[in-house]
């Protein structure tokens, strides 16, 4: 027999709702770690076409899903930072459009698959690690913190656990 690969652990929280309004912090990884999306220079992000590509993409989110906007968004050379934010159910279709019932929530794990794809797709390859990190948003003080942090990012990238040389 072959050796058993290891069990992954579910990084979700257990019984959440990922389709209920909200916002939520999203970190998405290169595999490699390699810079694909560009590089800091002086503290600043300067994007590759590849970070160009990440960026348009992301900010492309809202327009496939009525109910979900993007708050606060870092592309770093080997990851990317976003808040999103589900607002609440998408509105129903008027009568005699489609079935005239609302169509289902977006879960974050569709709208991140959908972003990852995407920018897969324009890039011509999968660059994505396998997950990605999320962490539900709680109160005021949080989004604060975690919006500063993401402000931040480029000029902090040395202190960054995604930061390689």
């Amino acid at each position: 027999m072959g050796k058993e690969l290891p069990v992954r652990k579910d990084m979700r929280l257990k019984g959440y709702d990922y389709s209920s309004a909200g916002c939520y912090f999203i970190t998405v990884c290169i595999r490699t770690q390699e810079f694909l999306f560009g590089n800091i220079i002086a503290g600043e992000m300067h994007l590759s076409e590849n970070g160009n590509i990440a960026k348009n993409e992301l900010l492309h989110i809202p327009r496939h899903y009525e109910n979900v906007k993007i708050d606060k968004y870092t592309i770093m050379p080997n990851h990317i930072h976003a808040i999103i934010t589900i607002v609440g159910a998408p509105l129903a279709a008027p009568a005699g459009e489609g079935t005239g019932r609302a169509s289902a929530s977006p879960t974050i794990g569709n709208i991140v698959r959908g972003y990852k794809a995407g920018v897969s797709r324009s890039i011509g390859f999968t660059p994505w690690q396998r997950s990605y990190h999320d962490h539900i948003i709680r109160d005021d003080t949080e989004y604060h913190r975690i919006s500063q942090c993401i402000d931040q990012n480029p000029a902090t990238w040395q202190q960054d656990q995604y930061y390689t040389e």
